[in-house]
């Protein structure tokens, strides 16, 4: 019985709406360069925000219950686009739900700087959504319900 009712709350917080792709902070310049565009699921644009208000704005953005995570900047190859530079690589995460990356890069090289439209940006930050869908959510629990279900009875008896 106390196992229905936690699929039941398990349920119905897989089917509560999350934020979806979150807009760029105010004051950003978007990018309009063919790798940035070439995904309905990720943006880039220029800001001359640090990291710590990018990170608050986006915590801001994907509110409860959202898990940040931290990773290499290494790793912005394989989850943002390769060939992508990085200075950081945060992730926002709804648990079973979706995931956003939020990538900063910082150029330290004069000819690496960043200037459009007469305006000196400090950074790029590039995001990428990764979605679900309701019913993939609600396919995916079931399936492990079903095989909790199956182990538990070849298990216990």
């Amino acid at each position: 019985m106390k196992s229905k009712i936690l699929l039941v709350f398990i349920g119905i917080y897989l089917l509560i709406p999350v934020p979806g792709f979150p807009q760029p902070p105010p004051d950003s310049f978007i990018s309009n360069e063919p790798a940035d565009t070439e995904s309905v699921y990720r943006t880039a644009f220029y800001t001359n925000l640090s990291r710590a208000e990018i990170i608050t704005y986006y915590k801001g953005q994907w509110r409860w219950p959202s898990v940040r995570l931290n990773h290499p900047p290494e790793f912005s190859f394989e989850y943002i686009r390769d060939q992508t530079r990085s200075s950081w690589l945060e992730e926002f995460v709804h648990p079973w739900k979706d995931s956003l990356y939020v990538n900063g890069y910082y150029p330290t090289k004069p000819e690496e700087q960043f200037n459009y439209n007469n305006t000196h940006y400090i950074g790029k930050i590039t995001l990428h959504y990764f979605p679900s869908f309701p019913t993939t959510r609600l396919t995916v629990l079931a399936l492990t319900a079903l095989c909790g279900y199956l182990l538990a009875r070849e298990y216990v008896g």
